[in-house]
């Protein structure tokens, strides 16, 4: 989404930047996984046709995608690439024509190891955040398979609802309406997130040199 190409959002545990080419080439290992393919409903794509999904991901009008960095590694490996650093990604589908203020949100945390250490619900809170601050924002759904009990469960604690049931697609849905009670624990969950503009990594390392 052209609104986040300049945009990185920095976090405790996760930071979240845009998808650059840079980051297919890890993406594209990630996505040979069948738990991958399965759990996000995805069809294994060659290299090339990675690279033209990045282009349109960030093209897109009704998709905003950010990818997830370990925050520690990032902050260790000043001069390593983000490449060396991704966890997942994290993305708002703005699908709905009927309710612009609607958005679909998913997240991958790609790797067993990276998982439950809190970065994918750091990622989701965050996302919120900017989609709500950002986008205009007042709704949340995510689609979640029905065997995949932990992100059932990380959704449910961040105070989503499931509301519906598909057994044809094995799938459940759950909500959130970001009532001003919602919207102030939102902001308070993610007080300590910082927006900053985004020029890759090597831009990063550099100011970080000179300071």
């Amino acid at each position: 989404m052209r609104v986040n190409q300049n945009t990185m959002l920095l976090g405790q545990k996760v930071i979240l930047v845009p998808y650059t080419t840079e980051h297919v080439p890890r993406y594209h290992e990630w996505m040979k996984s069948e738990e991958l393919q399965r759990l996000t409903a995805s069809e294994p794509l060659t290299l090339e046709q990675e690279y033209v999904m990045q282009h349109s991901w960030r093209e897109d009008t009704d998709k905003c995608t950010f990818i997830v960095l370990d925050a520690e590694k990032w902050q260790a490996q000043p001069d390593s690439a983000e490449e060396n650093c991704m966890v997942g990604d994290v993305n708002l589908f703005l699908t709905d024509l009927q309710d612009p203020t609607l958005g679909e949100i998913e997240v991958m945390i790609a790797e067993p190891s990276n998982r439950r250490r809190g970065f994918g619900t750091e990622a989701v809170l965050m996302m919120m955040a900017y989609g709500m601050t950002t986008l205009g924002l007042n709704k949340f759904e995510a689609k979640i398979g029905q065997g995949n009990e932990p992100s059932i469960c990380m959704f449910k604690k961040l105070h989503f609802e499931q509301v519906t049931m598909s057994n044809i697609f094995q799938e459940v849905t759950l909500r959130l309406l970001v009532s001003e009670p919602e919207r102030q624990w939102l902001l308070e969950q993610t007080s300590h997130m910082e927006e900053k503009q985004y020029r890759g990594r090597s831009w990063w390392s550099h100011e970080a040199n000179s300071c």
